[in-house]
C-alpha cells in the first residue's frame, strides 16, 4: 500500500526513527485544505504509543481540513547541516502517514499530560495539572500512524560503519 523508500541504505531503524520523533519539538502536518489545495501547518506534538498527538482549536482551517479528509502526512526534520563545499546538506528526517481523529476520555488526558510534560517538564506539578484540567477550549487530535520512515544523509550512514 505504501511505497518503499528508494534509497533504502539511508533508511533509519525503527529505534532511530522513534528517537527522532521523541527528540524533535515541532513538525509539519500536511492535509487536504480548501478547494483541495494542500495545506501544511507547523505544530508542536508528542509521539506516544506509536501515535502522534497535537492540540488544536475547535474551529479553523486545520480542523476543517482533517474533518473533511482524515488522511494526513506529518514530517519532522531532526538535522539539517549545510555542507557548502559539497553543495549539499547532511540531514535526518521522518515522515509519517496516517489518519487523524479527535480523542477523548483517558486517551485525551494521557496525551495532554505527555504534551505538557514534553514542553513544560520544568514547571511545578500543580501548574501542569492546572493547565491540563483547565484546557477545555481545544481538541486533542491523534494521528494513528499507518506508515513511518526515517531517513538520513548517506554521509551519516557511512560514518556509522
Amino acid at each position: 500500500m505504501f511505497r518503499e523508500m528508494r534509497r533504502c541504505k539511508q533508511l533509519l531503524s525503527t529505534e532511530d526513527t522513534v528517537a527522532v520523533m521523541d527528540r524533535c519539538t515541532n513538525g509539519v502536518l500536511a492535509c487536504l485544505g480548501d478547494e483541495d489545495y494542500p495545506y501544511a501547518v507547523p505544530l508542536s506534538y508528542v509521539y506516544l504509543n506509536d501515535k502522534i498527538y497535537f492540540h488544536s482549536a475547535k474551529a479553523g482551517h486545520k480542523i476543517d481540513a482533517i474533518t473533511k479528509n482524515p488522511k494526513v502526512s506529518f514530517s519532522v526534520i531532526d538535522e539539517d547541516t549545510i555542507v557548502s563545499e559539497n553543495f549539499t546538506s547532511y540531514f535526518r528526517s521522518v515522515i509519517a502517514l496516517g489518519k487523524v481523529r479527535i480523542v477523548e476520555g483517558d486517551e485525551r488526558l494521557e496525551a495532554f499530560e505527555a504534551l505538557v510534560e514534553k514542553y513544560s517538564a520544568d514547571q511545578p506539578e500543580e501548574a501542569k495539572h492546572k493547565e491540563i484540567s483547565g484546557c477545555t477550549r481545544s481538541y486533542m487530535v491523534a494521528i494513528d500512524v499507518e506508515h513511518i520512515t526515517g531517513k538520513e544523509a548517506i554521509e551519516y550512514v557511512n560514518a556509522k560503519r
